[in-house]
């Protein structure tokens, strides 16, 4: 038997034996399914976001009504308190003092208020009062600069006792004495310069 014969029948039983040994080797899983059968990847749920967490009631503007910072009424409701006047006429003296007094009234509150200008070239004195209702005065003492500026004295603001036409403002202006002005003696110790009042015909002002 030639080399030939023998190797032809090696690779006839070679070829007979392939698909036997293919069918018997070792199974590795399930084969793999056609693409058109495999399940689907199962659609993406997008995940919730955290909700914010709530802010504290003391940050929170307009739920209940109440204003924010920043926001507040201004004190007294809001409004600002309209200050009315009645001013008696503008008088002078020949020495060169000029005065303005009038009675003021805003809220529940009155007061008097001389205006004034100096123009004498010495310091001078004034006691200016407020009389009211009842008999009731009040009175306060300002030192006049030698100043040829116009300024103001006032006395200090009381409750209202009656419409503002029941109260006089009285301004009188006399050379300082002495002792000053905190005294209370220029009045009495000096001669009076100018007088000033109140008590216009009609309700006047500035």
């Amino acid at each position: 038997m030639n080399l030939r014969a023998i190797g032809l029948t090696a690779v006839v039983v070679c070829t007979a034996l392939l698909p036997f040994a293919a069918s018997a080797g070792p199974a590795s899983g399930p084969a793999p399914l056609p693409r058109s059968l495999a399940p689907s990847a199962a659609p993406s749920v997008p995940l919730p976001l955290p909700l914010p967490l709530p802010l504290p009631a003391s940050h929170l503007t307009g739920i209940d009504g109440s204003p924010a910072a920043g926001d507040r009424p201004v004190a007294g409701g809001g409004a600002a308190v309209r200050t009315a006047e009645r001013c008696g006429p503008e008088v002078a003296s020949p020495e060169g003092i000029e005065a303005q007094s009038c009675v003021l009234s805003g809220g529940r509150d009155t007061w008097a208020r001389t205006y004034y200008r100096n123009a004498t070239g010495r310091e001078l004195s004034a006691v200016l009062s407020l009389m009211g209702p009842g008999a009731r005065t009040v009175q306060t003492y300002c030192a006049v600069a030698a100043e040829d500026e116009p300024a103001t004295c006032e006395t200090p603001r009381e409750p209202s006792l009656g419409e503002a036409s029941r109260y006089l403002a009285m301004a009188e202006f006399a050379a300082a004495a002495e002792g000053g002005a905190e005294d209370g003696q220029s009045a009495d110790d000096a001669p009076l310069l100018l007088r000033s009042g109140s008590n216009s015909p009609g309700p006047g002002g500035r």
